[in-house]
């Protein structure tokens, strides 16, 4: 039985990884999971310098999941370096960074900084708010998304995936974009934004007002958007949206993903990840299944 997944010619021993931002870089992790167990550990984004983040209150539970306005609170990518990469060389997974910035310059910046790290891939982040065009996410409008995409392509020395943020129209026509302008690979969705307003106190639970909503609720909304994704373009897709159990996880794998993430599920059962990465071999076992890579994209 083989669970590796090969995405832009790195070789994952299983298709499930961590999602940014909700497993820090493992180590608040490494006492209830085996990092060698997973595909690859997925960072929390990182900038060029350290950013604050937004003020508190900045997380709310809501029905069927949570909303975040964390606001990529990082402590930039020199403590990054000697801290969290420091840590993860002693494990053997993949290491991908999400790398987050306000305008393309401070993506470059990180993107140089880790051409010669022992990371194997690198995510981008397009949600952040672009400064230069007022604050809309590079990821919002096609002709930015290929911008950016096409810069940091030619700076990356390892395969670059975009983070695409469902807050579109329409997802394929960006999805589109980012294949024309190189990226090896595509990963979604990421937070839905959404509103929770206290009605005893007449006021937002978040300082920020809106937040980006994960968790289960968002999981019909992602698996939709993947599919469609995996019909339009030719590259890989990394799956994610409410991922819970292995039942969610072939559900995006069958839908065309190469592969998955488990985010929000983390905070409510730090051993997720590796119960969705048994439960799939234990799903090919029951159904005969040889290779993972049967199952990717074959729904009926």
């Amino acid at each position: 039985m083989n669970t590796e997944v090969k995405i832009a010619g790195v070789t994952f021993k299983n298709p499930v990884m961590t999602a940014s931002g909700t497993f820090g870089s493992g180590m608040e992790y490494s006492d209830f999971v085996d990092l060698n167990r997973l595909g690859a550990v997925v960072t929390k984004g990182v900038a060029n310098v350290p950013w604050e983040g937004n003020p508190t209150p900045r997380v709310a539970e809501v029905y069927g999941g949570m909303l975040n306005a964390i606001g990529l609170q990082n402590p930039g990518i020199d403590v990054f370096i000697e801290r969290d990469l420091a840590f993860l060389k002693n494990y053997d997974t993949n290491v991908i960074v999400n790398v987050c910035g306000k305008t393309v310059e401070d993506y470059l910046e990180v993107v140089e900084r880790l051409s010669d790290t022992a990371v194997s891939m690198l995510e981008i982040n397009v949600s952040c708010p672009n400064v230069k065009e007022g604050a809309i996410a590079f990821g919002q409008k096609a002709d930015s998304l290929y911008d950016i995409t096409s810069q940091i392509k030619k700076k990356a020395k390892q395969p670059v995936i975009m983070k695409l943020s469902p807050n579109v129209t329409d997802i394929t026509e960006m999805a589109k974009a980012a294949e024309a302008a190189g990226a090896d690979a595509l990963s979604m969705i990421n937070t839905i934004t959404g509103m929770k307003i206290d009605i005893h106190r007449k006021k937002f639970v978040l300082a920020n007002k809106t937040g980006g909503m994960s968790g289960p609720a968002v999981k019909p909304v992602a698996v939709r958007m993947v599919y469609q994704t995996a019909q339009a373009v030719k590259i890989p897709i990394i799956g994610m949206g409410g991922i819970g159990s292995a039942e969610d996880a072939i559900e995006f794998l069958l839908a065309g993903a190469s592969a998955v993430a488990v985010g929000a599920m983390n905070f409510v059962n730090p051993y997720t990840t590796v119960e969705v990465v048994e439960g799939i071999e234990a799903y090919m076992k029951q159904y005969g299944i040889e290779n993972v890579t049967e199952l990717i994209g074959g729904v009926e």
